[in-house]
């Protein structure tokens, strides 16, 4: 099957650029800002963890990278995401809202 998947990264200061950039390249990856791509990607069984094996081949990763794949689902036609390397850390923009939102599932 071939899907099309938003790809957002975070390295860290010394990351595997070099590794990130040359499996994008590979994949005929298309720009969409910092550390944001477009790429269609072909897999088997489940998109996330077979773009989590292939990333790795190529990238070295840390402990503090951190990598986040949007598709969208065609069976509930859902966009979903989720960390296919990493996890979330609170955003900088924490605290400026009064009230807030329960942390939930990212779909829509």
């Amino acid at each position: 099957m071939k899907r099309a998947v938003w790809i957002s990264f975070d390295l860290g200061v010394r990351g595997d650029y070099e590794g990130m950039y040359a499996w994008l390249d590979k994949h005929e990856a298309k720009e969409c800002g910092d550390s944001l791509a477009f790429v269609t990607f072909e897999f088997e069984n489940d998109l996330p963890q077979s773009l989590t094996e292939d990333i790795k081949a190529s990238v070295e990763v840390t402990k503090k990278t951190r990598i986040y794949a949007i598709w969208q689902d065609p069976e509930s036609n859902k966009v979903k995401g989720c960390f296919i390397v990493g996890t979330r850390k609170s955003p900088a923009w924490a605290g400026y809202a009064v009230g807030g939102c329960q942390e939930g599932p990212d779909e829509a």
